[in-house]
């Protein structure tokens, strides 16, 4: 019996799922700094972040090859999520529809959601680098 626990290893899907994760994190923590800024800004409309599809894997390429030589460029540029407009007519801060109770909220929740993903892909990474390194013999 080992004195350490038993680490899961990640599958490379699941790396790549926690950085398209980081990636919508970033963009909804620019997009919330964005509707605070603007919480006294007259006739502003909030903005969030919302997954072009939440539940599709690999998109089907737009360009074909018959060499497996050629670089896959299909998915180059393309980004999994959108910003949106919220058009909404409710005036919630007086000024304009942002809530800064929710705003900040939803900042906290997108801070630890960020801070989730990162140890999650670090841990996978220090673990990989101990089994290069020779498993810490």
């Amino acid at each position: 019996m080992s004195l350490y626990p038993k680490k899961r290893v990640l599958k490379v899907s699941t790396i790549k799922q926690l950085e398209n994760f980081i990636q919508y994190c970033t963009a909804k923590n620019q997009v919330i700094s964005k509707n605070i800024a603007n919480v006294g800004t007259k006739n502003y409309n909030r903005e969030d972040v919302t997954f072009k599809d939440i539940l599709a894997g690999e998109q089907t390429p737009k360009i074909t090859s018959n060499n497996k030589k050629h670089l896959n460029i299909s998915a180059a540029g393309t980004s999994p999520f959108d910003i949106t407009v919220d058009n909404s007519g409710d005036d919630k801060s007086g000024v304009n529809n942002v809530d800064i109770e929710m705003e900040m909220a939803t900042l906290a929740e997108n801070t630890i959601n960020f801070k989730f993903a990162s140890k999650k892909i670090s841990s996978y990474y220090e673990t990989l680098r101990s089994v290069i390194n020779g498993g810490g013999r």
